[in-house]
């Protein structure tokens, strides 16, 4: 007779690729589908009257607000373009501080009077909404008896349909706040800090003599790392199903050791998927690009097109939702955890930060003129001003306990905060602060406004993969996010410290050339003054060096390793400070968010040490114990038959079981009593730590007697499936 992981195991191995979702699509140019389930501006050309549709493209592009008037006939359009693809209610979707997205669906119904209904959505439908914001996080905002949350829409991110096999609804993207006013998602926060970044990224442009720029926004490209797990042998996994990850399990025989899985060819049941999500991705407008294999087996990424900051932000929560909604039709669950698998790669969320004017030009792009260098070289200097001086608050946007699992790892950067610039363009830096000769001695003249930079090719060196922040030609690459993260919180940081960062230049350079100063004279006592203060942060060697940890600690760069740690900075005057100059974030909103990621945190921990105890006492000690009792009977008949010298091998492994089974209980006991500890324990920093300091080390001792216990267990009484099944059965 079976059991029934054998039976879910050899289902798995037998299940075919199922065809994407939508027979009609396939063959079809990416070119016709894409956008097609958007109300963008394409569609509200069409549909919208022309002065309409004029007011509605400045107001997308200036930030300006919609009159009612003109809500009722945007809101008319667009629902008469949703229910022309199916959609029977609309629901306002915003990103509360779950991490997560939200939506309450409406139907487009409203009662004629006469017993009849009519299809309505008007202006004030489209422009605001009161879901119950009773249960959701808010760091004590808010009472929970106080239920009243609003939702505004978001012109600049456009609404979208998503159809499924019983049904569409009209998504309209929106901001979430209190009765107050005081933000309770990230989109809000967003919103400022790109502002914020606007706003001061302008005066920089103006000194240099840009006048035609109207704004200037970061673009944002997250890489998106995920595994696939077979659902049947999930479904058998308690810690997958409710934590992402798996609090039991040792190692794999076989793992990432060949480094065959990377970049291999696709399995075929794997391809049918990502062809699924990026049918999705591409009528939702979503610019997916990339897919491959990642390194650790059954992992992989897919990547997007640069989109501007806010749209990014959208679309990564729309690409982890459809990934996560999609799986199960292929027959995986898809997951985002940061580090599902021990002993293997985690997955991260690479977030690709630029910044560009309204007239389209990069301005981390060196140039290849006097001029065009000249000012990156202000906006390069500001970028690793914001790293040195706020790097406690930049390292608040990769905060979580399933990314404290990565970082650190051969897989992710180290939690010390550094900037990769590639040998070429710190030999330019270095000649600037030395007065024309770089470090390793050779002559190197650069004088601002007049000289051109020595080419700068997009791949400046080799890649470094441990560095935090790396700078890849015209860009910077962010390593250290999770990929269960949104990227809001790190962009709303990011843009935050280099909002600052250029603040603090342009007020220097506008005193002195208020002062008749001319501004190449100004650039040339400022920038090698900049550089020369913040060279600290700039590391090119290997980020996971024992030495590198040593070095940065003597250069004072911050290295904290966890979560608390980090959080424990957010309520910091500095920190604050950034956000409260900015106008980002007031002190009860930032104060807010401390204690929800701090208590989320605390709960995370207590959850995963709860399913960790039932899988024990459930799974893993009754096999022990059957185990331990056939070992028993083993020894007996073998000293019966062939006496006790012979019996030595049999009483060796019956020892090493039992005493692997009473360490295993004593240490599920104790992990219970840490666990109760850490619930008794009041206020949410001091539970976050106590869960750190207590429930961490307690979860390991026990994993330790499990795996071993799952090595020396007969295979038909172990009933969770192993590693080597979960990694490699796809």
């Amino acid at each position: 007779m079976q059991s029934p992981r054998t039976r879910v195991l050899l289902e798995a191995m037998n299940t075919a690729p199922v065809a994407p979702s939508s027979e009609e699509q396939k063959g079809r140019a990416a070119e016709e589908i894409f956008g097609q389930d958007v109300f963008g501006l394409s569609a509200m050309r069409k549909r919208l009257p022309r002065d309409v549709y004029r007011n509605l493209e400045r107001i997308i592009h200036n930030g300006e607000r919609l009159d009612a008037a003109m809500a009722d006939v945007v809101a008319s359009a667009m629902k008469e373009w949703a229910m022309e693809r199916g959609a029977t209610h609309y629901t306002h979707w915003f990103h509360p501080m779950t991490g997560l997205t939200a939506e309450k669906h409406d139907a487009f119904l409203t009662p004629a009077g006469d017993g009849q209904v009519i299809s309505e959505f008007s202006g004030k439908m489209l422009i605001s909404g009161e879901p119950d914001a009773s249960s959701f996080p808010s760091g004590g905002l808010r009472s929970t008896f106080e239920a009243r949350g609003y939702t505004a829409w978001d012109p600049s991110a456009p609404a979208f349909v998503i159809a499924q096999p019983y049904g569409a609804t009209l998504h309209i993207p929106t901001y979430f706040y209190s009765y107050s006013g005081e933000a309770l998602d990230r989109k809000i926060p967003l919103q400022r800090s790109i502002a914020a970044l606007s706003r001061q990224a302008l005066r920089i442009l103006r000194l240099f003599g840009n006048t035609t720029a109207t704004f200037v926004r970061p673009n944002v490209g997250p890489e998106q790392e995920y595994f696939l797990v077979d659902k049947g042998l999930a479904a058998l996994r308690p810690d997958l199903l409710l934590t992402g990850r798996t609090l039991l399990g040792a190692p794999s025989p076989k793992g990432q050791e060949m480094e065959d899985h990377y970049f291999g060819a696709i399995p075929e049941r794997v391809m049918s998927f990502m062809q699924d999500v990026e049918i999705a991705l591409l009528k939702l407008g979503i610019p997916a690009k990339t897919r491959h294999n990642e390194v650790a087996p059954g992992q992989f990424e897919l990547a997007p097109v640069f989109e501007d900051a806010n749209m990014a932000c959208d679309h990564n929560m729309l690409c982890m939702n459809m990934m996560r909604h999609l799986a199960p039709r292929h027959g995986f669950l898809c997951l985002l955890h940061e580090k599902p698998f021990v002993g293997v790669n985690g997955s991260g969320k690479h977030n690709n930060w630029s910044i560009s004017d309204s007239e389209g030009n990069n301005l981390l792009n060196p140039g290849a003129t006097p001029q065009d260098n000249a000012q990156f070289l202000v906006f390069l200097a500001a970028v690793l001003r914001a790293v040195h001086k706020h790097a406690s608050a930049l390292r608040l946007g990769t905060v979580g306990a399933g990314n404290d699992h990565r970082l650190g790892a051969n897989e992710a950067p180290p939690a010390i905060l550094s900037v990769y610039l590639g040998d070429q363009l710190a030999e330019v830096l270095e000649a600037l602060v030395n007065g024309g000769r770089a470090a390793q001695g050779r002559e190197h003249v650069l004088e601002i406004g007049v000289s051109t930079l020595p080419p700068l090719p997009v791949d400046l060196s080799d890649r470094n993969r441990t560095s935090p922040f790396a700078f890849t030609g015209n860009k910077f690459e962010f390593r250290a996010v999770g990929s269960s993260q949104s990227v809001a919180p790190v962009n709303i940081v990011l843009n935050a410290v280099v909002a600052c960062a250029l603040d603090d230049i342009a007020t220097d350079l506008e005193a002195s050339t208020s002062a008749g100063t001319p501004l190449n004279a100004a650039l040339q006592e400022l920038l090698p003054r900049l550089f020369r203060e913040h060279m600290p942060v700039v590391f090119n060697g290997n980020g996971y060096a024992a030495s590198w940890t040593q070095e940065a600690a003597r250069r004072g760069l911050p290295n904290d390793r966890d979560s608390v740690a980090a959080l424990e900075h957010y309520s910091e005057p500095a920190v604050m400070d950034i956000f409260l100059r900015c106008g980002i974030l007031s002190e009860r909103e930032m104060l807010s968010r401390q204690e929800i990621l701090l208590e989320n945190y605390g709960k995370t921990l207590c959850i995963e040490a709860r399913v960790m105890s039932d899988m024990i006492r459930s799974s893993v000690l009754p096999a022990g114990r059957e185990a331990q009792r056939r070992a028993a009977e083993t020894l007996l008949k073998t000293r019966e038959v062939l006496g006790p010298e012979t019996a030595q091998c049999e009483e060796a492994f019956f020892v090493s079981l039992r005493s692997q089974v009473t360490a295993l209980a004593a240490g599920v006991e104790a992990l219970e009593a840490v666990l109760a500890s850490v619930a008794a324990t009041e206020g949410v920093l001091a539970q976050a730590r106590a869960a750190r300091d207590g429930i961490l080390p307690a979860m390991q001792a026990c994993r330790e007697h499990a795996d071993a216990l799952e090595r020396m267990v007969d295979d038909e009484l172990w009933t969770l499936p192993k590693y080597a099944e979960l990694l490699w059965v796809n």
